[in-house]
């Protein structure tokens, strides 16, 4: 495997699904071992080192050296949709679908901040980020129609980026 997704969805029940079907430490592992993942959503919040907002019981992947703060935007009857100038990603702006989303409130010094919002509920938060072969967003770019985000993964597994 090259490459893995980490999809939106509520992350307290993929850590547990991650730890009752006994995928959590290997995946962790092979994040460690440099496996290139991309989360989106929930999938960020798996990668992040550090949780604000998290369940008790919550554990992470971890790998990127960020602080993320889930739900940051509200709740699901806030979502919005934003367009946002990505580092990488040429171009229009790219569209970015923001659900029950959470942001970046720190990051380490090995991670490359690509998106902020610009506009919107808390103009200027962290919405995307990259550290080696690990990349992450906010946002859900499948629901818009728009690929350069995944493509932009397809570059960091293929060492293109």
């Amino acid at each position: 495997m090259d490459g893995l997704v980490l999809p939106g969805g509520e992350s307290t029940t993929i850590d547990k699904l991650l730890r009752i079907f006994g995928l959590f430490t290997p995946l962790k592992d092979a994040i460690a071992g440099g496996l290139a993942v991309y989360g989106s959503c929930a999938g960020m919040i798996l990668l992040a080192d550090r949780i604000v907002g998290g369940a008790l019981d919550q554990q992470t992947l971890g790998g990127l050296d960020i602080t993320v703060r889930r739900n940051a935007f509200g709740r699901q009857v806030d979502s919005f949709e934003t367009d946002l100038e990505v580092t990488g990603i040429s171009g229009p702006p790219v569209p970015a679908a923001f659900i029950r989303a959470p942001v970046v409130d720190e990051v380490g010094p090995q991670v490359q901040v690509l998106a902020r919002t610009s506009s919107g509920p808390g103009a200027g938060r962290i919405v995307a980020v990259r550290s080696g072969a690990l990349l992450a967003t906010s946002f859900h770019p499948e629901i818009t129609g728009d690929v350069r985000i995944h493509q932009l993964f397809v570059r960091i597994v293929s060492k293109e980026f």
